[in-house]
């Protein structure tokens, strides 16, 4: 399926895995001109892309981006249990092969390839880093999963007894957490989507799924400095579900040599959809620059490549 307006085309599609799963992709761009740079978005735990992330899009599709997105298994229009995550490297290899494919393609190898995810889509983008570590030109890393608020944390001992039954009834939603709509997101308008939206999960985390996300988010804090690609890291100060201080040692310990990080007092943990009008601007701003001075700095080494060649 395809939409245009005045001046924004969006695509909609079903892609099958090897493994059976049906995934629903979709992808944003300029209708009046070529994009200068690809955006591969990866959304958080229990969201999706169509719907939440279309506000996020429809900015970068602005600034002059494609943008591509994609319900991970379990999640939004894609097929699997809602909110069920089996096995996070599962969706790591299917995100890896389906934003692959399209970076590869003619029409887009002299593009700009940079990932962007919120929260459990942070922690997708560290993965998809990880497993081809220099594929990607840039990541956008906006409130990571890099390690999960103690606030919302069960106890050593709850978790203990959580992990042995996962195994057992790994559907069953028993993980004691807060609402993370109340704390997540601080536009009340937009809590109000959220949970009209047919296509997020609410209700509390299924165990298999709880099992996951901890284990991801305990082994990236162990390996922060191996992020080695150009990043920009934004998290709000009263954050209550990621920690923003993990944001902070992820900034000092990566050894990347290309690395931004923007604290924001008072924001939340939903910043590309959840905060105030205004605070998404300045968000969205900082994001678009950041992105533009990576393009810029590649276009500038292509004219200096080119006139070295010209000087032969």
């Amino acid at each position: 399926m395809e939409t245009a307006n005045s001046n924004v085309i969006y695509e909609e599609k079903f892609i099958v895995r090897p493994r059976g799963v049906k995934l629903f992709t979709c992808r944003w761009a300029p209708a009046d001109k070529e994009a200068k740079a690809l955006v591969f978005l990866c959304h958080g735990y229990a969201m999706e892309c169509s719907i939440s992330m279309r506000g996020c899009a429809a900015r970068l599709v602005e600034a002059g981006y494609e943008v591509h997105g994609i319900d991970c298994e379990g999640h939004g229009k894609s097929s699997g249990l809602l909110g069920l995550i089996t096995s996070f490297d599962d969706l790591v290899d299917d995100l890896s092969d389906h934003f692959t494919n399209i970076s590869e393609r003619k029409e887009n190898r002299n593009k700009l390839r940079i990932l962007m995810g919120e929260s459990m889509g942070g922690a997708m983008v560290l993965r998809l880093h990880r497993k081809m570590p220099d594929f990607w030109d840039g990541a956008v890393l906006v409130a990571p999963m890099c390690k999960i608020a103690d606030d919302i944390k069960p106890s050593p001992v709850v978790i203990t007894i959580l992990t042995a039954l996962a195994r057992i009834i790994p559907t069953w939603k028993l993980t004691p957490t807060p609402d993370i709509i109340d704390i997540a997101f601080r536009d009340p308008q937009v809590r109000q989507e959220v949970r009209s939206n047919a296509y997020t999960y609410k209700g509390r985390p299924r165990l298999q799924t709880s099992y996951q996300l901890y284990t991801v988010s305990t082994d990236l804090e162990k390996r922060l400095e191996e992020v080695s690609l150009p990043f920009i890291v934004l998290h709000g100060e009263e954050d209550k579900v990621t920690d923003p201080s993990v944001s902070k040692t992820l900034h000092e310990t990566a050894r990347a040599a290309d690395k931004t990080i923007k604290l924001y007092p008072g924001m939340w943990h939903s910043l590309s959809y959840g905060e105030l009008p205004e605070n998404l601007d300045i968000v969205f701003s900082d994001i678009v620059n950041w992105v533009d001075q990576r393009l810029n700095a590649r276009l500038e080494e292509q004219l200096k490549s080119a006139n070295d060649q010209n000087a032969k």
